[in-house]
């Protein structure tokens, strides 16, 4: 079957008609007539312009209007059901998705930046801030009635700690302990904290020995 601008066309052309006969006479744009004989009615401002052009032109033709109107429905309804989008539309439909895939790209180069520097500031935060220390026993100004005393506390795992300048070992999880033999009375213990970059910190307990 032919479509609405074919027969319009043919009919066109058989009355020996050019395009510019026909604007002149349905005061209808040429480039409009020429979209309406290719049926792009797509390019024509709306559906209800290209509705008016088509009944105009079948009318000026000679062609029963209500035929050629009832055809071009069918018609135009069909396009719309099988492009739901007009072919200028079509093209831009990846610009959103391409600029969204940017986006995500982008955000997550940020993501990557900000969790690497969020890791060098965690491994080398204590180069500029002393090393926790904390002191688990003995407890400040206790008084033991044995001459022997366990010290033990936790730290960073990387410090080295020191006992009144002894050097002791220090686990994996920053824990840290030691037996020392104290002389009775009052005595100051000085126990301090060492991170590779040269940060100290020193805590002292105050105890007495009965």
């Amino acid at each position: 079957m032919k479509k609405v601008g074919q027969r319009l066309s043919d009919e066109r052309l058989k009355r020996g008609l050019a395009l510019s006969d026909v604007s002149n006479a349905t005061k209808i744009r040429e480039k409009f007539l020429e979209f309406i004989e290719k049926s792009e009615y797509k390019k024509l401002p709306s559906a209800a312009y290209a509705k008016g052009f088509v009944g105009s032109y079948a009318k000026f033709l000679n062609i029963p209007e209500k035929e050629i109107l009832v055809l071009f429905k069918r018609e135009f309804d069909e396009e719309k059901e099988l492009k739901v989008l007009p072919e200028g539309l079509a093209g831009k439909k990846d610009i959103p998705i391409h600029r969204s895939k940017i986006k995500q790209a982008a955000v997550l180069v940020v993501l990557i930046i900000l969790a690497l520097f969020a890791y060098i500031a965690f491994q080398y935060r204590y180069a500029v801030i002393s090393p926790p220390l904390k002191i688990s026993n003995p407890l400040e100004g206790a008084i033991v009635s044995s001459s022997t005393i366990i010290i033990e506390g936790k730290t960073d795992p990387n410090s080295t700690v020191f006992i009144d300048d002894e050097s002791v070992s220090v686990k994996q999880d920053g824990a840290f302990k030691k037996e020392k033999t104290l002389f009775s009375g009052k005595t100051t213990i000085k126990i301090s904290a060492v991170n590779r970059f040269g940060k100290q910190t020193t805590l002292e307990r105050h105890i007495e020995v009965k």
